[in-house]
Parts: structure tokens; sequence; C-alpha cells
């Protein structure tokens, strides 16, 4: 993994700083969301996720790569097989993911009884 380098003074001491700037991209948590289901594919990985550019894709797992959260393990064999899955840490952000579920479902319920109210 390279060595995280990060202007900000902040980065490495606020741990709300800190997990704003390693989940900044917009994809992260879907990532990390679909990625908890076990290793895939790239192509399975884009196609789960929907609506995202190949560019935006590879960009946003090379920085989860960078940030320790995901491992990209290349396989020799021809045609090159790639697979992405969770390192320790990216796991460890499992009951975070849960949390987003709990509360994203209670929020789309909220939003559900106000429209019907």
């Amino acid at each position: 993994m390279d060595t995280i380098n990060e202007s900000n003074d902040l980065f490495g001491k606020c741990p709300y700083f800190t997990a704003q700037k390693v989940f900044s991209g917009k994809w992260s948590i879907l990532i990390m969301h679909n990625l908890d289901e076990g290793p895939m594919r790239y192509g399975e990985l884009r196609r789960k996720i929907g609506d995202i550019t190949e560019a935006t894709l590879t960009k946003q797992l090379r920085m989860l790569e960078k940030y320790g959260l995901i491992r990209r393990h290349v396989y020799s064999e021809i045609p090159p097989r790639v697979e992405y899955s969770l390192t320790d840490l990216g796991e460890e952000f499992r009951p975070v993911l849960e949390q987003f579920r709990i509360w994203g479902d209670k929020y789309i319920k909220s939003i559900k009884n106000k429209n019907n109210g």
C-alpha cells in the first residue's frame, strides 16, 4: 500500500475528518457494501452498482485500495482476472454499513409516512 500523505493537518488526527476524507467518493459506501458480500470482479461490481462510469469506478477502487480498505488481486491467467475484496480493515467497516442500512430504512420510512400523511 502506498504511504498516505495527506496535506491537511486534520487527516490522521480528527476521526471525523479522516473518515470523511477516506469515504469522500460518491460511490465509496456502495462499493464497500457490495464487496461486503464477498470478492467481486470489476465487471460484476460495476453491474451491481449500476449508474457508474468505468473511469469513476476505477478511481474509487484505487482510492479505497490506497486507504487500505480493499485489495486488488490479479490472477496470473490468460486473460488476466482481477478480483476486489475487503481487507481486514475494510471488514471492520461492516458494523458501520449495517448502521447506514438501519438508518436509511428508517429515513425512507419517515419520507413515505410524510408523503402519505
